[in-house]
């Protein structure tokens, strides 16, 4: 029975992949299919209602912070903050290191943001715009851009994906963030390398175009309204818990919004809830957007996961995989079967949220180290997800700056991490098998 359960809700996905359907409406669909399973195997609805609120329920401090970051997003854009941002770093990109500086800017935007999404629609579609200004292959702007934004996106204080992996595993954030960037650090390396190799080799011969002028007709640009970005570095910095910090750069970003901005407030609390909407038709396609709103679909995406999740647990649906995986591990290492894992768990979930939360079900099992889970579950499952054509966590990017899917060959960031990964991890079990002998 769990075979067929688990089939009919991979067709689903399919079929919603084919049919251009709701994600959250398919992943709706996916909870009556697994209410339909608990019912047959003997649990009360009311047993089943419940097991789905403790599943929401220990994801609650990740629903508080996607609604946090909507507003955050919005007011960082109504501030200028993104606006001057923007502008200054598109002032570093030359033709000849086009493909360089896009996989750093876009990291960099994507740092500050939290969100891969987020920054491929805004740093994204503005490098895409230029590279296509340039004549560059849109394969190779896209894999740029899609390495870039999943460097924040994977290890930014204020990323969904890491405070999802630190709530699940029940660790710090910014100790997991600490591990990120030293297992990140020569893949990311290598990657910058050979974006720097492709961009002089297939540099454009075309024209930056200004974005200063752009925005100049819409904000304010000036130094001062970055700080609401720099109250999250320094916040983050000093481990200031992730809400406390994102409130205080709300807190700065209102009065640079209402003062130096000019917007009103009446204003200013729509697009908190709707999101910032440019009065400059070309301002408005580069820095639109953010809001509650916005953060609507990872908002119930989030909620129908952890509703799966909570009955998986109580149901064991997932003993059967479970058992084989922690006989994978034992044969080979615990990091290896999570990558094992994250790969059909990201073909079925279609996005990265359910890929991460079904990860961590399958895999916590061998685990004793939660702080070890964690490291292993943002270098499996968060930057596997974006490579499966299918699933929104990369389709999603390419879409919005329209780049085609030939550029995931090209997203070198989200190879060479997990492949690292995996070749220290069985270089490290050889070691410890040494020291034994």
């Amino acid at each position: 029975m769990e075979g067929l359960t688990l089939l009919a809700f991979c067709c689903v996905l399919v079929g919603c992949i084919i049919l251009h359907g709701s994600l959250v409406a398919a992943l709706a669909v996916g909870l009556f299919i697994f209410l339909s399973y608990g019912r047959a195997k003997g649990h009360s609805l009311r047993a089943l209602c419940g097991m789905c609120l403790s599943g929401v329920r220990s994801a609650r401090n990740i629903l508080i912070n996607v609604l946090l970051i909507g507003i955050l997003t919005a007011l960082w854009r109504a501030s200028g903050a993104i606006p001057v941002i923007v502008s200054w770093a598109s002032r570093l990109i030359r033709p000849s290191d086009y493909l360089l500086m896009t996989f750093l800017l876009c990291g960099a935007i994507s740092t500050l943001t939290g969100t891969a999404l987020g920054s491929a629609a805004t740093m994204g579609v503005i490098c895409a715009t230029m590279g296509r200004s340039l004549g560059i292959d849109g394969s190779l702007i896209g894999g740029a851009v899609l390495s870039g934004i999943f460097v924040g996106d994977r290890c930014s204080p204020v990323s969904t994906s890491a405070l999802l992996v630190a709530e699940l595993t029940g660790t710090d954030i910014y100790d997991n963030i600490r591990r990120m960037l030293r297992t990140a650090f020569f893949p990311a390396l290598a990657a910058a390398f050979l974006y720097a190799v492709l961009g002089h080799r297939y540099a454009g011969a075309g024209e930056i175009p200004d974005l200063g002028g752009v925005f100049a007709a819409e904000f304010r640009l000036l130094p001062v309204c970055v700080l609401p970005a720099l109250t999250i570095l320094v916040l983050s910095a000093l481990r200031v818990p992730v809400k406390r910090a994102m409130l205080c750069s709300i807190a700065v970003s209102l009065p640079l919004a209402l003062f130096v901005q000019h917007i009103a407030p009446a204003s200013l609390v729509r697009m908190a809830v709707f999101g910032f909407a440019a009065g400059d038709a070309r301002a408005a396609e580069l820095i639109d957007g953010g809001g509650i709103l916005s953060m609507l679909r990872v908002f119930c995406i989030v909620c129908l996961s952890s509703a799966y999740a909570g009955i998986f647990r109580k149901t064991g649906l997932l003993d059967g995989e479970t058992r084989l995986l922690r006989r994978l591990a034992a044969r080979t290492n615990p990091y290896a079967a999570a990558l094992v894992t994250s790969l059909p768990a990201s073909m079925i979930a279609c996005n990265q949220t359910l890929t991460v939360m079904l990860t961590h079900q399958l895999c916590s099992g061998f685990y004793e180290d939660r702080k070890a889970l964690a490291i292993d579950l943002e270098d499996s499952a968060i930057i596997v997800a974006p490579l499966i054509p299918w699933s929104i966590a990369g389709g999603a990017p390419l879409s919005a700056i329209g780049a085609p899917h030939s550029a995931l060959l090209f997203a070198f960031y989200l190879y060479l991490l997990p492949l690292a990964r995996l070749a220290f991890s069985f270089r490290a079990q050889k070691r410890e098998k040494e020291g034994f002998a």
